[in-house]
């Protein structure tokens, strides 16, 4: 896969493509039905595949911290994205001048002058150009004139729920991993490198392997039954708190601190998936490190009591 860091490092595609677009945070099972729909058109029409994205998503260029949390970061998303059969992926920067950019220009100078798409699967609520002028019925104008097909992305739904972003992301802050789990297609995760702490959780008998959360807010917040890959390609359990850590130093940096069960290597630097299984508590605020300790020894062995019983069924 080929990825594209903005407009002006995108070369025409002489003989077309099929493009969808939109924000896929979290590539759920609807995200990966539009993309095996537009997959199916590009072979049909023997052209490549394309997905417009953009960095910031425009909720965040627009409502900044008040913005809804992302279930994934960006390189996340790019990673996910390899692993599917997708030729190009164009990540637009979304700006004051992308923003102010109207529909029919939209249209004129991206979708056909530098794409010449040929193809375009999008939602039939698809608002885009300033003032959200653009939508599914210009498009289709706009396809009869310039010789370009519009398909709707339809609706998947699971157990007779809509999938998206929206509903998972609402499953993940009421602790309900399994039916994030069941919409996502996976288990919920968070990827990053481990990263130097402070050592605290040495000094009380539980190291922790420290991710940093490069995001404005979280979709998870609290104690997690959780494994870790990406660690000489196996699996490890272990209990994660995603949080402020308000009982050591309750700052405004979220953080990912995962304790790893019989586990004594160095991995500083390592990039690793931590997968979320199951919620154990929210996060809370102790008197001292003695209660905090107290309360982990009842988390691990909570936990360890959880993938216990998940191994007998």
């Amino acid at each position: 896969m080929r990825l594209i860091r903005g407009l002006s490092h995108l070369e025409s595609f002489e003989n077309g493509c099929v493009l969808t677009i939109g924000n896929f945070d979290g590539l759920h099972l609807g995200h990966r039905a539009v993309i095996e729909k537009l997959v199916e058109q590009g072979e049909a029409l023997g052209l490549p595949v394309v997905i417009m994205t953009f960095e910031p998503q425009p909720l965040e260029y627009f409502l900044g911290d008040n913005a809804p949390s992302r279930l994934m970061c960006l390189r996340e998303k790019v990673i996910g994205i390899t692993k599917l059969p997708v030729d190009n992926l164009l990540m637009v920067r979304f700006n004051q001048e992308f923003a102010n950019c109207d529909a029919e220009q939209f249209i004129d100078s991206i979708l056909i002058n530098k794409l010449n798409v040929k193809h375009l699967v999008v939602g039939d609520d698809f608002h885009f150009g300033k003032a959200r002028r653009g939508n599914f019925a210009m498009l289709k104008e706009k396809g009869k004139i310039y010789g370009f097909s519009v398909e709707d992305t339809g609706s998947c739904q699971l157990s007779g729920l809509r999938i998206s972003s929206t509903l998972i992301r609402d499953a993940l802050g009421l602790g309900e991993l399994a039916q994030a789990a069941k919409l996502l297609g996976h288990r919920y995760s968070v990827c990053g490198r481990v990263a130097h702490g402070d050592k605290r959780g040495r000094t009380i008998g539980y190291p922790t392997a420290n991710i940093r959360m490069f995001r404005k807010n979280t979709s998870v917040n609290g104690v997690f039954a959780v494994t870790m890959t990406g660690i000489d390609g196996l699996e490890f359990e272990g209990v994660a708190n995603v949080g402020t850590r308000p009982t050591v130093d309750g700052g405004s940096k979220v953080i990912l601190e995962t304790h790893l069960f019989d586990f004594n290597k160095e991995i500083y630097g390592r990039y690793v998936e931590v997968h979320f299984h199951q919620k154990i508590r929210d996060e809370l605020r102790f008197q001292s490190l003695e209660a905090l300790k107290v309360q982990i020894v009842k988390d691990v062995a909570e936990t360890k009591k959880i993938f216990a019983e998940t191994k007998r069924l």
